[in-house]
């Protein structure tokens, strides 16, 4: 039997490069294209993994044959509250001041719709804490511009390394895929690395 393709539904160079940092380059990279907004009262974890199923659908739907389509999402959370994905300096700046000197989690939402059309979804959680940020190192942390586009406004695998003196879970799952789990769930659908 032929092996079946991989397609990483998503348009997160992160996710791929964290793939290809263990060894795996996807068959195919589409972006999913879906509305990525909360629903009223959803909760962060119902978040992560609704919109990474709705991600692996979505590719899915747009294939042309058979494959394994792999998709994800990263939600930063402080107890209830999601923080946005974000896109703009003073944003950047409430989610640091909010994040600072407090624990908070990232939730990843993992799906994967087999070529036989099963669909599989799994929750990853990790804890992340802050030290305090003096407002020296919010300023220079905004003038990096490195938080454009991150959930929550921050990278953990860049210059905000250096605000987190603990983690407790997948260090991957903060970069955006936890990597462990997510193997474990292809091998276990069927899918070959080649």
């Amino acid at each position: 039997m032929s092996r079946l393709g991989l397609v990483l539904a998503s348009s997160s160079p992160r996710r791929l490069e964290l793939l290809r940092q263990v060894g795996i380059e996807p068959d195919r990279v589409m972006d999913p294209a879906i509305n990525e907004g909360e629903r009223p009262r959803e909760l962060p974890r119902q978040h992560a993994l609704r919109l990474a199923v709705e991600k692996a659908t979505a590719v899915a739907d747009r294939l042309d044959g058979p494959a394994f389509v792999l998709a994800a999402d990263t939600v930063v959370a402080c107890g209830r509250r999601i923080l946005p994905k974000v896109s703009d300096e003073a944003t950047a700046r409430r989610c640091l001041e909010l994040l600072s000197g407090r624990r908070h989690r990232v939730h990843g939402g993992v799906a994967v719709r087999t070529p036989d059309g099963r669909l599989v979804s799994r929750l990853v959680t990790t804890q992340v804490r802050f030290r305090r940020l003096a407002e020296a190192e919010i300023l220079a942390y905004l003038a990096s511009a490195e938080w454009q586009g991150k959930a929550g406004g921050y990278a953990i695998q860049g210059r905000a390394a250096r605000f987190v003196p603990w983690i407790n879970g997948s260090y991957a799952n903060v970069v955006g895929l936890p990597l462990v789990e997510t193997l474990a769930l292809l091998e276990g659908l069927g899918w070959q690395a080649p």
